[in-house]
């Protein structure tokens, strides 16, 4: 589909989804975004619900500010996968001894590991730039600085909530590795530091939504958050580097018979800010549960736990600022989820998958969640399907 075009105050809100189809707090959400003073437009993704100031699927382009709540608390967030020249047939009928190899490599929930991970004894691990970003550690704001060895530990773990690790297979039975994660605590503590500081600010002080504060180009307060920001996004992309690293040398020592290669890794951010040129304007583009999808850039666009995910190729719709879905989205809260379902729903929904299914999962439970491939279909304008998966193996934290 094409999108639809709605009234806003200062841009109209381009939905890639039938509008009658969102509820009223997150419509709310939009036209308050549409609304401030220094956006230049609004792209509003088919996975999009309620969130925290901005709807989670909207994609905010603002002239010489950013919203830090709409960046959102895990800066960073994003999606890696990888082909591997494996196949259905190499895999065991028993896949739970290899679900818990992965669980005692990668640290999940809360965990991090007992030392720091070396980069230069990882897998096919890139360590260009790695070195700087830990010399910028000291440059960070003040509230995070005690934080280093954390920071180090959690590097190359997984998180909790809607994180995870897949093992899949596509529809020529090639078997890929995939993960989702982000900045772990260090981004949380940095996003909330900032949060804070932006809603203090005087020229935020009339908004309708105090959780729309922005920071303002050439302020020290924007000049800091910027800093942060963009060290947050990168210590993600390590982090997910880092497990992907981890994962590939467990493949390659399980399955050393196959000899296993891997092809190139796909990587997106999808809760980031962009620095992108639009209608001839230098702006700041926030993907609050999006990714980019300009001509040719590959993505990775997820469903939920049970139902399988889509490596996409961006076709570069300036209309949606170059962006697509980052995934499902959710279309029931974790709390209204845990209500309504229990462990043996989730078991029946999960069925084939090696994962959890206990009541401690059951906010992730397929149900929760929109059509995937509703949402693919309703972006066919944004990117092209390369490749389908469905996941054999899921860790969540």
């Amino acid at each position: 589909m094409s999108y639809v075009e709605v009234p806003g105050a200062k841009v109209p809100i381009r939905m890639w989804t039938d509008p009658a189809s969102v509820d009223d707090s997150a419509m709310r959400q939009l036209h308050n975004t549409a609304g401030l003073p220094w956006i230049k437009g609004l792209a509003v993704m088919p996975d999009v619900h309620y969130g925290k100031g901005a709807t989670v699927g909207s994609v905010i382009a603002m002239k010489d500010a950013v919203c830090p709540a709409a960046v959102g608390v895990d800066i960073g967030c994003g999606m890696s996968a990888v082909k591997t020249s494996l196949t259905a047939n190499d895999l065991p009928g028993d896949l739970s001894g290899l679900r818990s190899q992965i669980e005692r490599a990668i640290p999940v929930g809360a965990g991090m590991h007992r030392e720091a991970v070396d980069p230069g004894r990882l897998y096919g691990f890139s360590v260009e730039g790695y070195e700087d970003l830990w010399k910028r550690f000291d440059y960070l704001a003040d509230a995070v600085k005690f934080r280093h060895g954390r920071a180090l530990r959690q590097l190359g773990t997984l998180g909790s909530g809607n994180h995870f690790w897949e093992l899949c297979v596509d529809m020529s039975d090639s078997v890929w590795i995939m993960l989702h994660s982000g900045s772990r605590n260090i981004g949380n503590e940095l996003a909330d530091f900032h949060i804070g500081v932006a809603r203090g600010l005087s020229h935020n002080q009339g908004l309708v939504d105090r959780d729309l504060a922005v920071f303002l180009a050439a302020t020290p307060e924007m000049r800091a958050y910027r800093d942060d920001l963009f060290w947050a996004q990168e210590y993600a992309r390590y982090n997910r580097a880092a497990m992907m690293s981890l994962s590939k040398e467990l493949i390659r020592k399980e399955f050393r018979k196959a000899k296993v290669s891997f092809e190139p890794e796909i990587s997106c951010h999808h809760n980031y800010v962009a620095e992108e040129r639009y209608d001839g304007m230098d702006l700041l583009v926030t993907r609050k549960g999006a990714i980019r999808a300009g001509s040719g850039d590959y993505g990775i666009i997820p469903g939920s736990m049970g139902t399988g995910s889509y490596i996409v190729k961006g076709l570069g719709n300036e209309k949606s600022f170059n962006s697509a879905s980052h995934g499902a989205g959710r279309k029931m809260s974790r709390t209204a989820a845990k209500r309504r379902f229990s462990a043996k729903d989730l078991a029946e929904q999960t069925k084939g998958v090696e994962c959890r299914k206990d009541s401690g999962v059951v906010d992730e439970i397929p149900a929760a969640y929109k059509s995937i491939e509703q949402v693919i279909d309703q972006q066919t304008d944004l990117v092209e399907v390369v490749a389908k998966l469905k996941q054999v193996i899921c860790i969540k934290g």
